[in-house]
This record gives C-alpha cells, sequence and structure tokens, in this order.
C-alpha cells in the first residue's frame, strides 16, 4: 500500500507540474467563462453605445439587412415584415429581377409571391439555421387570413382570437421529460467518452515511456508492477476530477450569474436534477477505471512509443462502437438493446445513466449494473497488473494482445 502511495503521488505531482495540463485547464475554464458572459458583454457594449435609441428597440430582422420582393398582388405590406425586426424591402417588377438581386448578393435574400397559398424562396448561400423561410411561410399564413376576412366582411382580430384562445394546454409531466433530458444526456455521453479516450491515451503513453526508455527496469526493482499500474491510473483518475470539477465549476457559475442576459435559454443543459449527476459520476468514474486499466496493459505491450496507437487501437475501437450505440439508443432508452448495454461493464458506464435520466429504470437495476461495473474495475485492474507484470522486460516487436492473453493463462495454470 505504501508503495502504490509513493507511485500515486508521484504521478499525480506530474499531472499538476504539466504545464499543458494547467494551461488547458485555466485556458478551457477562461473560456467557457467568456463564452457564457458574451451576450451580456455584448448587451452592455450595445447599450454604451446606443446612448440616443428611439424608443423602438427592435431585434434584427430575421431576414437579413436587406430583401427583394416580388409581390404583384400586393398580398404581403411592409408592416408584416418589419414586424419580425428591422429589414431594408426592396420592391422588384418582376420575378427575375428577384433572381439576379440575390445572385448578385445585393439583397440577402428573396421573395416571389405567387398567390395567397404559394411563394418561391431565393437564398445564395444557405446557412444551417436559416429561419427564414419557415418565418414567412407563417407571415403568408396571416396575410392569406387578412385577405380572406376582408373578402368576406369577417373581422380579422375575432378570428385570430378565436384561432390563439379557443384551445389552452396544461402540461405536467409526472416523471421524466425526454425532450429536455436528452441534451444534458448526450453533452455528458459525449464529455465521458472525450475523457477516457484523452486520459486513457495519456496513461499508455506514460506506461510505453517507461518501458521504451527503460526507466521500468529501475522502478520495477523499487515498486511492484501492479503499484506501478494502480498508480498511474488513480492518479490519472484523481486529475481528471480536478479538472472536470475545476471546469464544471466555472461554467456553472458563469451561468448562474448571467443567467438572465440569456433569458434562461440553457437551463435544458444546466439544470440537471442532483440523482442524475450522482449517477453519472459514478457510472462514469467506474467507465473510466475499467478503460484506464485496458489502455495501461496494452501500454505495456510495446517497446517504441510508434506502435502505441497500433496497440491501443483495440480499446479505441472499442469505445467508439459503445459511443456510437449509445448514441443511436438515446432516443429508445428502455429497448432491449440499451438494457443490456447498462449491464455490460465496458458499456454501463454510459447506457446505464442515460436510462436513468431520460427512461425508466429500477433501483435495484441501477445498484445490480453499478456492482458489475465495479467488480469488473477490480478484475481488470488485476488482469491489466498481470499482463504488465509479463510485458515488463520483454522488447523488440509489439506483443500481440491474443499472445498476452495466452500467457496470463499459462501464467495461471503453471501458478
Amino acid at each position: 500500500m505504501k508503495k502504490l502511495l509513493h507511485v500515486y503521488s508521484f504521478e499525480l505531482g506530474n499531472y499538476f507540474k504539466s504545464k499543458s495540463y494547467m494551461i488547458s485547464t485555466i485556458l478551457i475554464c477562461v473560456l467557457a467563462i467568456i463564452a457564457i458572459s458574451m451576450p451580456a458583454i455584448i448587451s452592455a457594449v450595445k447599450g454604451g453605445d446606443s446612448g440616443e435609441g428611439d424608443g423602438s428597440d427592435k431585434a434584427d430582422s430575421v431576414f437579413g439587412e436587406s430583401i427583394a420582393l416580388y409581390d404583384p398582388e400586393g398580398i404581403v405590406t411592409d408592416d408584416m415584415v418589419l414586424s419580425f425586426g428591422k429589414t431594408e424591402i426592396q420592391r422588384k417588377d418582376s420575378e427575375e429581377q428577384v433572381k439576379e438581386s440575390v445572385g448578385a448578393e445585393d439583397v440577402a435574400i428573396g421573395f416571389v409571391i405567387r398567390s395567397t397559398s404559394e411563394f418561391d424562396y431565393y437564398v445564395f448561400n444557405r446557412s444551417m439555421f436559416d429561419k427564414a423561410e419557415e418565418i414567412f411561410r407563417t407571415l403568408m399564413s396571416t396575410a392569406s387570413t387578412m385577405k380572406f376576412c376582408t373578402e368576406n366582411n369577417l373581422d380579422y382580430e375575432e378570428i385570430e382570437r378565436l384561432n390563439a384562445d379557443h384551445i389552452v394546454c396544461n402540461e405536467l409531466v409526472l416523471g421524466k421529460d425526454s425532450e429536455d433530458n436528452y441534451w444534458y444526456s448526450y453533452a455528458l455521453v459525449i464529455l465521458v467518452f472525450m475523457v477516457i479516450v484523452m486520459y486513457g491515451m495519456m496513461i499508455a503513453t506514460s506506461v510505453a515511456n517507461e518501458k521504451s526508455n527503460r526507466t521500468v527496469e529501475i522502478l520495477v526493482t523499487s515498486t511492484s508492477s501492479s503499484s506501478l499500474l494502480f498508480g498511474k491510473v488513480f492518479a490519472g483518475a484523481t486529475a481528471i476530477l480536478f479538472q472536470l470539477g475545476l471546469i464544471f465549476t466555472s461554467i456553472l457559475g458563469a451561468y448562474q450569474i448571467n443567467k438572465e442576459s440569456l433569458g434562461g435559454m440553457l437551463d435544458v443543459v444546466f439544470d440537471i436534477p442532483a440523482d442524475v449527476l450522482v449517477t453519472f459520476a459514478v457510472f462514469g468514474l467506474g467507465g473510466f477505471l475499467i478503460y484506464a486499466f485496458m489502455y495501461g496493459a496494452l501500454g505495456g505491450l510495446v517497446s517504441k512509443i510508434e506502435d502505441l496507437n497500433k496497440s491501443a487501437g483495440t480499446a479505441q475501437m472499442l469505445v467508439m462502437i459503445i459511443y456510437f450505440l449509445v448514441l443511436f439508443q438515446m432516443q429508445e432508452p428502455d429497448g432491449i438493446l440499451m438494457k443490456v448495454l447498462s449491464y455490460l461493464p465496458v458499456s454501463s458506464y454510459s447506457a446505464m445513466f442515460i436510462r436513468i435520466a431520460m427512461g425508466k429504470v429500477e433501483t435495484w437495476e441501477i445498484i445490480v449494473s453499478a456492482v458489475i461495473l465495479y467488480a469488473s474495475v477490480v478484475a481488470m485492474g488485476f488482469v491489466a497488473a498481470k499482463m504488465f507484470r509479463n510485458s515488463t522486460l520483454r522488447y523488440g516487436n509489439p506483443i500481440q494482445l491474443s499472445k498476452a492473453i495466452k500467457g496470463l493463462r499459462t501464467k495461471g495454470s503453471n501458478s
């Protein structure tokens, strides 16, 4: 135990002495705070520059700075367009003029209105988040209703009031709201995937480095190979908890300070229930440990750093497969495949978390899954330590995983 603590403190000290580790942690925290505070900063700058406002303070138009409009029947008025924000309206005399203006990028977008139920939308380069067509469709619906009311001597305001007030829905979610929970679940699954890959490779690289420069030959004379591997893995886990804790604290603190300026728009991501966070921490830590031992063992199979990617490819491939399987099944958290994945130790770290956050799961299922996961962590730790010990003083070509496993069986039968 004393040797393990020595290795643990030494490896953890290396993390905190590493400039890349500390700089990246501080940089991520600072960038996250700036990103979340940006709306408030922009609002403050604009507020200082626009002291002589006209009182209208309309938002920027969804249609851009200017639009071209061909409306031979006069269905859409300027006021209708301006109700969605300030924009320059260029009335054209033909469809060709609209097309030319958009093609020359003289205007942001263009519309050709053919009737109250049909229009053409012209855009030069359409962005992924373009909402102009959808908004103009709503505008056309309003124009169509107004024209119908005028032609039939109906009160448009009364009809609008009837459409708006006729049906009232009060949504009361007694259990879990999968739609709201989806986004923070998605973000946390990506987070744990990145942590496993990044820190797993760091542990594998550390092991391979010590073997390539023969430092391991000195280390194994003063401590056991098991203490060496366990110390590296536990130090990596501590470094992760420290880094993520600092980043999360910075992000959540910045969000609470700027929540009003953001209008609560990120509540769906940051308002995570405490029980979900606890289960994520428990299963996420277990998932990291089982893969960290795996990466450590695979790192010990090579004698040269350049061979590491080939050796660690097995773990990389397994992590990727689990990652995509879980993402593709997120919309069916109670499906058969997700239930199976939630009990397998190599996938339960994300699958069970998704079921807890978005699906229906009994308490006994969570306990059984957690027990299987941490029992597998212990088993993987001892298997990885044996593989590491068997390959410590073997140099030359990378040791094949199948031969390393066969060596374990041979050692086990001989003992």
